[in-house]
């Protein structure tokens, strides 16, 4: 009896042995950076712990395997500031507020401004702490109409060429656009250029926020047209966890109200670490995020999942 034992046990360990390597391969791992915010206005932001979450990817429960809250130096942040190379003339109105965004972002913040020239995310200096170096390339573009080409090259762009390499940074865009594919302008929830620049956007770990502002040209387009930018730009920002900031069909009085809620939220973010099945190649998942205390959360509504063997970004 014994040794009938003895040797189920070895058969049982040796098809363990040959098992191990394929669940290896079929265990994916990603992350994502997340904004918890008040479940109603006026109260205190709720205190969220590992605990309290639960994840599933692409309809799979996935097993949370961090949840750090980004705050302080520990967790540097990079911003790029992707200005339309066809934005209206009247932008510059909105310059001291831009400015005055920059020069309170906290020291540990490095911030960059970039056009969108010709398809492509022009930097105009470096990522740098430093808010009078940032704000002396603000200027106007000076593009024509359509010399952005779409907006969404221009941020698949920026998104292939991130201009640092740091690792333990937060890489949030803030796109200043109407969001009108030129190459496409009538609205399609499934504009490939669309989707190519949310996928580059989820593998370089890119938060995208954007904020409405009409292009030079905008009398030639109809209301049809504008809607569709800003839906375009919805997309973007739901699958990366960011926010989109409009009023109406019309340009803002005043971006300040978009940029105090940026820094609210930009404030109240964790960086969510998880593990999940993958089945295949390197790919983009759909993400569902469920907290069990009460709080309104920003989460992507997409992730990159990679093989939990590799290197992120």
């Amino acid at each position: 009896m014994k040794k009938l034992e003895t040797t189920i046990w070895m058969a049982a360990l040796a098809l363990l042995a040959i098992a191990a390597p394929a669940w290896a391969q079929n265990q994916g791992q990603g992350h994502a950076v997340v904004t918890v915010l008040p479940a109603h206005a006026g109260e205190m932001p709720a205190s969220v712990s590992l605990q309290d979450v639960k994840i599933k990817v692409s309809g799979r429960p996935s097993t949370v395997t961090g949840w750090t809250p980004l705050r302080g130096t520990e967790n540097p942040l990079e911003l790029v500031l992707l200005i339309d190379g066809s934005a209206s003339s009247s932008l510059g109105e909105q310059f001291g507020v831009i400015s005055g965004f920059v020069r309170e972002m906290p020291s540990f913040a490095k911030i960059a401004i970039a056009y969108m020239r010709n398809g492509q995310a022009v930097l105009a200096g470096p990522l740098s702490a430093d808010s009078g170096q940032v704000l002396r390339e603000l200027h106007m573009a000076g593009g024509s109409a359509g010399s952005n080409a779409s907006p969404y090259f221009s941020l698949s762009d920026l998104a292939r060429h991130w201009p640092s390499t740091d690792p333990a940074a937060r890489r949030e865009v803030v796109m200043i656009t109407d969001g009108v594919d030129g190459y496409q302008k009538e609205f399609d929830p499934d504009d490939p250029y669309v989707h190519v620049a949310i996928t580059d956007s989820l593998q370089a770990g890119l938060v995208v926020y954007s904020m409405y502002w009409t292009n030079r040209g905008m009398a030639d387009r109809n209301e049809s047209i504008s809607m569709g930018g800003q839906s375009l730009l919805l997309e973007v920002t739901d699958a990366t966890g960011g926010n989109s900031y409009w009023e109406g069909m019309g340009n803002p009085v005043s971006f300040d109200p978009f940029f105090a809620d940026l820094r609210r939220r930009l404030q109240s973010q964790y960086l969510l670490s998880f593990s999940s099945r993958l089945d295949g190649k390197p790919e983009v998942e759909s993400l569902k995020l469920q907290l069990s205390v009460p709080a309104k959360t920003d989460a992507p509504r997409q992730v990159y999942v990679r093989r939990a063997d590799a290197t992120a970004r």
